[in-house]
């Protein structure tokens, strides 16, 4: 196990390695240390030949609540941040190994699609599901716009997005989101037999096929993983994203209005354009 205290890795020295989201008190939310960890941890995972599978899940009964917005508004520009979660997206989707998915808990947001980027998600009864985005005044990310249309179809995906209903595990499974519902008694052991079962097969041939199903259908994942970047960044640009955080830590439902919050930087009425003196 390493000693990552957001990021607990561990590898079960039969080729399975399981990354722990382990942020517990938080719901493993994600914040800009996990974001990190988890890229340069799938990076890792994708340059090791030792790992013929992968696992993600969450510490403490949770998988993922998603982005952390417990800090508020940020100086950075929220294009920078988005350039991480493009980087971890893409490298989840092209990892060259099987990659599952154990949920237990909450899977909202950018922790869902975190879910739905592996190759199998295996969900517990009391799992939860939602596209959070738009009650925190946000729009799809980290590949969610490119993954659920081709889950579950155009409409069913805009209605995830457009109303961010709460699906339980037997929903979400129903709607092709989950592969299978196993009792929390039995999630361990069961993701066990399926990674032995996945480390079982031909690791090339595997590859290969996991690469030619991808590529089937994700010519333009690029093209909606910068989509996402500019809309998220006119998402931050606006009054909503503060209104849902002050909403969100003061317990109340969130007003939005769309209002345009980036102040406007005019010339003084006094400026003038200098022309220069020219005798022609």
């Amino acid at each position: 196990m390493s000693n990552n205290e957001v990021l607990l890795t561990h590898d079960d020295g039969q080729g399975v390695r399981t990354l722990v989201l382990n942020r517990p008190h938080r719901r493993n939310a994600l914040d800009d240390r996990l974001w990190q960890a988890l890229r340069d941890a799938l990076a890792e995972a994708g340059e090791d030949r030792g790992v013929r599978a992968l696992v993600i899940t969450g510490a403490g009964g949770a998988f993922c609540s998603g982005a952390d917005i417990s800090g508020g508004p940020r100086a950075e520009h929220p294009t920078y941040r988005m350039r991480t979660l493009s980087e971890v997206a893409l490298l989840l989707h092209e990892l060259p190994v099987p990659t599952v998915a154990k949920v237990t808990g909450v899977a909202v947001g950018a922790g869902w699609n975190l879910a739905l980027g592996c190759d199998l998600v295996v969900a517990t009864p009391t799992a939860t599901f939602s596209q959070i985005f738009a009650r925190r005044g946000l729009s799809l990310d980290l590949g969610g716009s490119w993954l659920l249309p081709r889950l579950v179809g155009l409409q069913q995906a805009k209605r995830l997005a457009l109303l961010a209903e709460t699906l339980d595990a037997e929903q979400a499974r129903a709607l092709h989101l989950v592969t299978w519902v196993v009792p929390d008694a039995e999630v361990d052991a069961f993701t066990d037999d399926l990674c032995a079962r996945l480390v079982g097969g031909p690791p090339v041939a595997l590859a290969q096929s996991k690469a030619l199903l991808n590529e089937g259908a994700d010519r333009t994942l690029r093209d909606a993983l910068a989509n996402e970047a500019r809309a998220q960044a006119v998402n931050f640009a606006t009054s909503d994203a503060a209104e849902a955080y002050a909403a969100f830590t003061q317990g109340r439902d969130a007003h939005f209005t769309g209002t345009w919050a980036v102040p406007v930087n005019t010339l003084s009425d006094t400026a003038t354009e200098e022309t220069p003196n020219s005798d022609a």
